[in-house]
């Protein structure tokens, strides 16, 4: 366990390396620069600003600065957010993206979980063909439709719930409903394919034979086995969610990462681009770290390499 820790996490920084060279290079491909507005800015000015965020040193040494940088905790002052520093942007926003995120994947584990079960348990009758449609329209529409459809329905015109911020649970509902939508219709798919598999393997036939209670056949026998697809679906989603999903954030107006996100890559805010998008990269590598340990406890049958 210990070597195969070791090896994933040399796989990791590797990863967030080549990750962070990507973003650096397609960033500064763009054509413009963080300086342009509306109204004109003499070259004086321009180059005075270039120098207070060292964007006028070589591309190379620009990178080589940021990176020594971050990996020291500082990620560089915002171009766009005057006196603060992408550190404190980040770390303010992300538990606002955290906490909504983890409630949006909880509720589509357990809905995904649970709805997916039914669906393979009652194969062939109205109960599965009912919740494979509402997973299909589920995977089919985009979270900013879903979340502009309850915006426009629960919010304008029903003024059944706020429609702004996440001030009180009442908030949490829309956003909640939005980011967990596509998510819950893709793990009852998922769990649905795994659980048949799991229900026509040999030890459940031999469980059935045996007169085991059903419930303790599906879910001390059959989940444990079933799960392992979901896990791999979820790790990487949960961070992803967790740090939030720009649309809905923009739509509900959150102040969230995922919002600050769009901001600074609009207003070409390089220190936030960077710092966010590597920021999401180790949230992801470790995640997939995590995932690969839990297949593990979960069946230790699994032998990790």
């Amino acid at each position: 366990m210990i070597k195969y820790v070791i090896k994933r996490v040399a796989y990791a920084l590797l990863t967030i390396f080549l990750i962070s060279i990507i973003t650096f290079t397609l960033m500064n491909m763009i054509p413009g620069g963080p300086f342009l507005s509306e109204k004109a800015v003499s070259p004086e000015t321009t180059q005075a600003l270039k120098i207070k965020y060292g964007l006028d040193k070589p591309l190379p040494v620009q990178y080589i600065n940021f990176m020594n940088n971050f990996i020291h905790g500082d990620f560089g002052l915002s171009i766009k957010q005057t006196g603060r520093t992408a550190n404190d942007i980040i770390f303010s926003t992300f538990p606002v993206s955290a906490k909504l995120g983890g409630i949006s994947i909880l509720v589509a584990l357990i809905l995904g979980v649970v709805m997916g079960s039914v669906a393979a348990l009652n194969r062939g009758r109205w109960a599965d063909s009912l919740l494979m449609v509402i997973s299909t329209l589920g995977i089919a529409v985009p979270s900013f439709v879903v979340a502009s459809f309850l915006l426009i329905t629960f919010g304008v015109n029903l003024h059944m719930l706020p429609t702004l911020g996440l001030k009180t649970p009442l908030h949490y509902i829309m956003p909640v409903a939005a980011l967990s939508f596509y998510p819950t219709a893709y793990i009852t798919r998922l769990m649905r394919s795994s659980m048949l598999d799991a229900l026509n393997q040999d030890y459940i036939r031999t469980a059935k034979a045996k007169g085991v209670n059903k419930f303790v056949m599906l879910f001390k026998h059959a989940m444990r086995n079933a799960i392992i697809p979901v896990i791999t679906y979820v790790g990487p989603l949960l961070a992803y969610t967790m740090t939030g999903s720009f649309v809905v954030e923009k739509i509900f107006t959150i102040p969230g990462l995922g919002r600050e996100f769009i901001n600074c890559i609009t207003g070409r805010d390089y220190p936030m681009v960077m710092s966010t998008t590597i920021f999401l990269a180790v949230l992801l590598v470790f995640m997939n770290v995590l995932v690969d340990i839990c297949y593990k406890l979960v069946d230790p049958r699994i032998k990790l390499k």
